[in-house]
This record gives C-alpha cells, sequence and structure tokens, in this order.
C-alpha cells in the first residue's frame, strides 16, 4: 500500500467540530447506563466531606473513568481522548483529568470496598441484560490467581521488592468466572503491597468471589480453581461453606509423595492433549502424559479432626528429559517421572476432571489482557487511587466482554483489544436535523453488522 499523493498536495488541520474518533462508546455507554453504572455507583459510594468537592457527582466521574479505559487510557492523563471534536454532543458529565485524579486520590480502603460492591451488582446487571455467561445455569469456574505489576517511582504507597530481585512491584488478586462457552469476566479484585504473601486474605477473597458469581447467574455447579499458593483449609473451608467445589494444584509435601509413589503401574491412563501444552517447570511443549487419581485422600492431617479434608487426589505425570532415563541393555529399565497433583471433589470423570482443572490457565489471558491495557500504568502514587483504579479496569473489563457479547458471536470471545480496535475505535461525523444526532460512519467498515448489531440491542427496549 502507497499514499496516494504527494507529500506537497496533502496537509492536516484539526478543526472539525463534528467529528469523533471513538463512536463506538456510544453503545458501549448506553449498555453501562442500561445495567446501572451511574445509579449504582450514586448508591454505594460515598465521598461527602472530601476535600476540594471530589465526591461529587461521583456516577459522572465514576463512568468518564471507565470510557476512558474502554477507549484505550492507561493514564489518568489518557483520560484527555474523551474531550475532543463532538463528545460533548454525544456525553454529558464528562469529566477532566485532573478533576478524576483528585476524584480518585480522594478514595480511601473503605471507599474501594464500597467500589467494590459496585463491580459486583454491575456485573450482575451485564450478566441479566446480556449473554455474558452462557451455560452459567450448569457449570461455572471461578480461577483465583495473583500477578506482580512492576511500578516505578520511589514515592509510590505500597510498591515493594518482593518476589522478584531488585523490581519494585504492586501485588494484586484476581479473581474470574468463566463457563466452557465463555471467556473469562472478571468476580473480584485486590489491590496488595507488594511484598504481600499470595494466599494472604485468600478465605475471605474466595467467598466474595463464590458469591459474585451466583449473583451473576451461575446457579449449577460452581469450581473454585487455584495454584499451589492457595491449597490451605481456610480456602477449602470457603469453598464448602459456598456449597461450591475446589480444584486447587498442590505440592509435592511428603504425605502426597509417599501417596503418589504408592499407586500401581496399572492405575495409570494415558492422555493426549489435542495441542501442545508448555511444561510448568521446562517450558518445553508436551502432548502425552500419563494420569491416575486416589479417590479418598486426606489432607491437613495435622490440624484438628474437625478440619481435615477427604477428596480426590489427582496426579498427572510427564516424563523428565531433563534428567537422563536409566538405560540397560533390554533399553530402558527406570524412566523418570515428574508428577503434577491437584485436590478436588468434583465428580468428573479421571480425564474430564484433568483437562478441566488444567484449563485454569485461562486467567493468565486476563491478567496479559490488564496488563495491555488499563494497567500497563498504575497511576497514582496514592495506594488506595490504585486500588480504586484496579477495581474500575475490571468493571470496565467486564463492559467490554459484554459489548462483545452483544455484537457477534466472534466478538464474544474475542480480546479486548479486538473488541476495543472493531467496536470503539469506529471514527463518526454527526449530524444534526429535528433534535436528532445522525452518526456517519466509514463506508465498508469491515465490522459494520456486529457494531450495528450493538448499538440497535444497547438502544432497544430490554430483553
Amino acid at each position: 500500500m502507497q499514499v496516494s499523493h504527494t507529500p506537497a498536495a496533502v496537509s492536516a488541520a484539526f478543526d472539525d467540530p463534528n467529528l469523533v474518533a471513538l463512536a463506538g462508546l456510544v453503545p458501549v455507554m448506553r449498555l453501562a447506563e442500561r445495567c446501572g453504572l451511574s445509579r449504582l455507583v450514586a448508591q454505594k459510594v460515598r465521598l461527602t466531606g472530601t476535600a476540594n468537592g471530589a465526591g461529587a457527582a461521583a456516577g459522572a466521574k465514576v463512568s468518564s473513568i471507565v470510557a476512558g479505559m474502554a477507549a484505550g487510557a492507561d493514564s489518568i492523563d489518557d483520560l484527555h481522548v474523551l474531550r475532543h471534536g463532538a463528545m460533548p454532543a454525544l456525553f454529558r458529565g464528562i469529566r477532566a483529568p485532573s478533576t478524576l485524579g483528585t476524584f480518585l486520590r480522594a478514595f480511601t480502603h473503605g471507599h474501594a470496598l464500597q467500589l467494590h460492591a459496585v463491580h459486583r451488582r454491575f456485573l450482575a446487571g451485564l450478566a441479566a441484560h446480556t449473554p455474558l455467561l452462557p451455560g452459567s445455569g450448569t457449570t461455572a469456574f471461578i480461577d483465583v490467581d495473583s500477578t506482580h505489576k512492576r511500578v516505578y517511582g520511589r514515592a509510590k504507597q505500597g510498591a515493594e521488592y518482593g518476589r522478584f530481585k531488585g523490581i519494585r512491584t504492586m501485588h494484586p488478586l484476581l479473581a474470574t468466572i468463566c463457563t466452557p462457552q465463555s471467556r473469562p469476566v472478571i468476580a473480584a479484585v485486590r489491590m496488595r503491597r507488594g511484598k504481600a504473601a499470595d494466599s494472604r486474605g485468600a478465605p475471605k477473597f474466595v467467598s466474595e468471589a463464590l458469591a459474585t458469581a451466583a449473583e451473576a447467574g451461575c446457579t449449577g455447579t460452581r469450581i473454585l480453581r487455584a495454584d499451589s499458593q492457595f491449597y490451605n483449609g481456610g480456602v477449602i473451608a470457603a469453598c464448602r461453606r459456598a456449597g461450591a467445589r475446589f480444584s486447587i494444584t498442590c505440592g509435592m509435601n511428603p504425605s502426597i509423595k509417599r501417596a503418589v509413589l504408592g499407586i500401581p503401574d496399572g492405575a495409570w491412563q494415558q492422555i493426549t492433549y489435542p495441542t501442545a501444552v508448555p511444561d510448568p517447570e521446562t517450558g518445553e511443549l508436551i502432548s502425552n502424559a500419563e494420569v491416575a487419581e486416589i479417590p479418598a485422600y486426606t489432607a491437613f492431617t495435622g490440624r484438628k479432626k474437625s478440619e481435615r479434608v477427604t477428596a480426590r487426589l489427582i496426579v498427572r505425570r510427564v516424563r523428565d528429559l531433563a534428567k537422563p532415563a536409566v538405560v540397560g541393555e533390554q533399553g530402558e529399565l527406570f524412566p523418570v517421572w515428574r508428577y503434577h497433583p491437584f485436590f478436588t471433589d468434583q465428580p468428573a470423570p479421571t480425564l474430564q476432571a484433568e483437562q478441566e482443572h488444567r484449563h485454569h490457565a485461562v486467567i493468565e489471558q486476563v491478567i496479559a489482557d490488564s496488563k495491555a491495557g488499563a494497567l500497563a500504568h498504575l497511576p497514582s502514587g496514592n495506594f488506595n487511587a490504585n486500588a480504586a483504579w484496579l477495581t474500575l479496569w475490571a468493571m470496565t473489563y467486564n463492559l467490554l466482554r459484554a459489548a462483545g457479547a452483544l455484537a457477534s458471536t466472534f466478538h464474544a470471545r474475542a480480546t479486548t483489544t479486538t473488541i476495543r480496535t472493531h467496536l470503539v475505535h469506529v471514527p463518526a461525523r454527526i449530524a444534526r436535523s429535528a433534535r436528532r444526532i445522525t452518526l456517519h460512519l466509514p463506508r465498508n467498515w469491515p465490522w459494520q453488522h456486529a457494531w450495528t448489531h450493538l448499538l440497535d440491542t444497547a438502544h432497544g427496549p430490554p430483553g
């Protein structure tokens, strides 16, 4: 492709007051209004009495931040993207970045918890108005994991040298909900200091995530999946109090090691993965493994009897290619294996349970999405402002997923970057006639039908 004109024949002027670069925000923010975003903020977030009137019009300020994040903003200054061309004709109450920064810095820990309540109810509204979680009435998976986000600036509260040597981080905790037919949405988030232990506050966080899943329509079997840092009695007790199942990776402690080495050779079943998966320790791609099960393994035997848990211990083993096998005259005598056990009480057959547990890695897609979007930076030096920013990103992520689910089956499973490119970043020229506004969008836009379906559905009568 080449430019069709010589340099001398092309000029530019930023002077058209009737153009917008983000026409897709019209149906997206209409969907947010329909699901009660501003109303929920007005009901739950009480920033009254803060300096400089920062708490006034909290609903408009939250909506502005969510709209900016949906457009791709990853810092407070980037929220200026909402203040161009004809945007004031399409949206009321757009706030300046300086106003939004003051608003975020007014948050305390209590206000952050109020925003969590808005997030939970907003997700429930999105699930009620869109096909966000198809199949949630049968089976839903709640995945929990933590991540480290590198930050800069010596004055940033909560940033500490933690897991990574010489790197200062914050340590967010996330929980997502997905079904066999859907991509994950975010059930809960928590901002934590860089040195916070992975499982700090995990039982309470798991209880909140499971309750949020129920509010979002997950009325069938709920299965909590997590890595080994969440293998503790408190997390499993939280699952059982909520009436949910669990599927949690566990390390090879002495008790589990004795149980695994006692599995007879005839109990191992072959499993072949449709696509090769990376080995968690070496990074090498593997296609074959063997799986076995101990039907009744009792965990936490060092605790009092009432806190012990008996459930299934399912073990996957793969050849350890890093260690040479013992080879004799008749071939290989003693192959060397690495074992990956997980503890579960879900009722699926062994191989199905193993495949579903391995699918826990889907939460990594959400974490990668966050760091490619609004969490590319934690923009404030104030810890609670960053905690609020994290929660607002989670609300924006769910909103974009809901918009994609309304637009088309393709966008229902697309990444939020794709949704943003196809459905939000659409330029338009507005025309006014008889108190009506018409958006004139580019001819032959490749995703015209999906965009139009989103607009018609968001503006149509409630379903």
